[in-house]
């Protein structure tokens, strides 16, 4: 009996896109395909996390291995969130996919503004998208609450006030188009005083905002 593990095959750029649980059935998804992009994981689970995610972001880390758990005193070494705060988050299925995004109260997890679904967007807009209107929100009610999100991409984006996505703009997300372009405007106008944290996953868990289909 083979003792070979069972490995997940995720096709970014391909024909077609998506996840495959056989190498020969990769292949096919990638012969001919100048730049295609996949990888394999090691559990369905971590598959499905990626698909929704970019290639970038996994670029040059070969096979997934799971994650090294933190030791109670590496866990303190990040302290505890501060729950005077909102967390925001974003969800994708597929990339592109539809994309939504929310923000929430971080100590109760209630619901503050929610937006999509959004044809043909990414899990990086929408967590761009987010923190735009975490910003805006927290200045209109005048509040020093921090903002928090689990996006280091989204934050040097909102670094820059530019909308760093790749994606490719066509009639059918010309509403999201028309978002992103007004929360970079927004950023251009716009002062602001909130601190923007990352939310520390590791020792945390997920981020309050987060739309639970991991």
């Amino acid at each position: 009996m083979s003792n070979k593990k069972q490995k997940y095959y995720v096709v970014w750029f391909g024909n077609p896109a998506g996840i495959y649980d056989k190498w020969s059935k990769c292949q096919k998804a990638i012969k001919g395909i100048a730049g295609a992009q996949y990888m394999s994981f090691l559990s369905l689970k971590e598959a499905k996390i990626a698909f929704n995610k970019n290639y970038k972001d996994y670029k040059g880390k070969g096979t997934s291995k799971k994650k090294k758990m933190l030791t109670a005193a590496e866990k303190a070494a990040y302290g505890d969130p501060n729950m005077y705060s909102i967390s925001v988050d974003a969800a994708s299925s597929g990339n592109p996919g539809i994309m939504e995004y929310r923000g929430v109260d971080t100590q109760t997890k209630k619901q503050l503004f929610h937006q999509g679904p959004f044809k043909r967007g990414t899990n990086n807009i929408g967590e761009f998208l987010a923190l735009v209107h975490g910003l805006a929100f927290l200045k209109k009610h005048n509040s020093d609450r921090i903002l928090y999100t689990d996006s280091r991409i989204a934050m040097g984006w909102v670094k820059k006030k530019t909308c760093n996505s790749k994606v490719t703009w066509t009639p059918e997300n010309k509403e999201l188009l028309e978002l992103v372009k007004r929360a970079e405007s927004w950023l251009k106008t716009n002062s602001y005083q909130t601190n923007i944290v990352k939310w520390e996953t590791k020792a945390w868990g997920e981020i309050p905002a987060d739309f639970g289909r991991k």
